[in-house]
C-alpha cells in the first residue's frame, strides 16, 4: 500500500487528513507542534518537509501562501529534498502561475504534480464534503481519487494544463468574495432602514438573491456574531490578487472585480489581516450607524 504523506494541518488541512488516515497509512509534517499532537500515535511524524518526502509516496499538502509553498515545497529542507515521493497533491490556492512554477520545479526530480485546489472551508472538511477542482496528469488523479474522496463529494477533473484546476479555484473565489460583499452591503442598507436582518435573509434565501453569503456566511457567522467562518482576510486579499493577476494576463475586463478587491483590502486594513472574512460587514456597520447583529443604531 502507498504510504500517505499530509503537509500543512491548518483549520481545512487538519481535518482533511484526519478523513485520509481512515484509509492509509499516513505521515504528517506541520511547523505547530499543537497540529501534530491531535494525530497522537496513528501517524507517522516527519521533522522536516524533506523527511516526510522520504518516507512516503504519495504527499498532500494544504498551506497557506505562496511563501509558504515554496519554502515548504522547493526550500531547503523542502519536498524537493525527499528521496521517495512521486506524487505531490497540491489542495491549497497558490494560484495558476506558482502552481506552473511548483510542477516544473519538481518535474525535475520526477515528481508529478496534481493540483486538486479545494471549496467549501473547514465545516465541509469535517464532514467530508468539499469541492475539489483537479488538474494536472490524468493518470495521477486516477491514482489519488479514492484518497480525496474521503475528503470531498463532489470532484471534478478541469483539464491536463496544471493551471486550469487554479483557475477555477480562483473565478470560484472571486465570485464567492463579489457575495459577500454586496450581500453585506445590501443587508447593512436594509437595517439602516429599520428591516430586521434575519428576516431579510429568510426572504432572500427564498428569492432570487440567494447566495452563499446569505445562506451560510452572513446566516451562521455575522448574526450570532461569532465571525468564525474559517477564511482570513489576508488570504482572501492574497486569492483575489491571484484572481486580477490572471485576469489582467488575459486582458479580462476587471471592473467589478477591481471593486470587490479593495472592498476586501479596505477591510483588512480596518480589521486586521488576519480576521475572518466575514469582518468585512464591521466598516460598512461603522459607516452606516447600525448592526446586523441587533439591527439597532450605533449611539454617537
Amino acid at each position: 500500500m502507498n504510504q500517505i504523506g499530509f503537509l500543512g494541518l491548518g483549520a481545512i488541512g487538519t481535518p482533511m487528513a484526519q478523513r485520509i488516515r481512515t484509509v492509509a497509512p499516513l505521515h504528517v509534517f506541520d511547523m505547530d507542534p499543537a497540529a501534530i499532537a491531535q494525530f497522537g500515535e496513528c501517524a507517522g511524524v516527519a521533522s522536516s518537509p524533506a523527511d516526510l518526502a522520504s518516507c512516503v509516496d504519495i504527499l498532500f499538502n494544504c498551506l497557506p501562501s505562496a511563501e509558504a509553498h515554496r519554502r515548504a515545497l522547493l526550500g531547503a529542507e523542502g519536498v524537493l529534498e525527499g528521496s521517495r515521493v512521486e506524487h505531490v497533491v497540491n489542495v491549497g490556492t497558490t494560484g495558476p502561475f506558482l502552481a506552473r512554477e511548483i510542477a516544473d520545479v519538481l518535474a525535475t526530480r520526477r515528481i508529478e504534480t496534481l493540483g486538486a485546489a479545494v471549496s467549501g472551508g473547514p465545516h465541509l472538511a469535517r464532514s467530508g464534503t468539499l469541492t475539489t477542482i483537479a488538474s494536472g496528469a490524468l493518470a495521477s488523479f486516477e491514482l489519488v481519487r479514492p484518497l480525496i474522496e474521503t475528503y470531498s463529494n463532489k470532484i471534478y477533473f478541469v483539464g491536463v494544463d496544471i493551471e486550469q484546476g487554479q483557475t477555477m479555484k480562483l473565478i470560484n473565489n472571486v465570485l464567492s468574495a463579489a457575495n459577500l460583499a454586496i450581500a453585506a452591503e445590501a443587508l447593512v442598507t436594509g437595517a439602516r432602514a429599520g428591516l430586521d436582518p434575519a428576516l431579510m435573509l429568510e426572504i432572500l434565501n427564498n428569492g432570487t438573491g440567494q447566495n452563499s453569503a446569505t445562506s451560510t456566511k452572513i446566516l451562521r457567522h455575522v448574526l450570532p456574531g461569532t465571525f468564525d467562518y474559517g477564511g482570513r482576510l489576508q488570504l482572501v486579499c492574497k486569492d483575489l490578487d491571484e484572481y486580477l493577476a490572471k485576469a489582467r494576463s488575459l486582458s479580462a475586463d476587471t471592473t467589478l472585480s477591481d471593486l470587490v478587491v479593495a472592498l476586501y483590502h479596505k477591510a483588512a486594513q480596518s480589521e486586521g489581516v488576519d480576521s475572518d472574512m466575514t469582518c468585512i460587514v464591521r466598516p460598512l456597520e461603522r459607516e452606516a450607524g447600525v448592526t446586523l447583529r441587533e439591527s439597532t443604531r450605533f449611539d454617537h
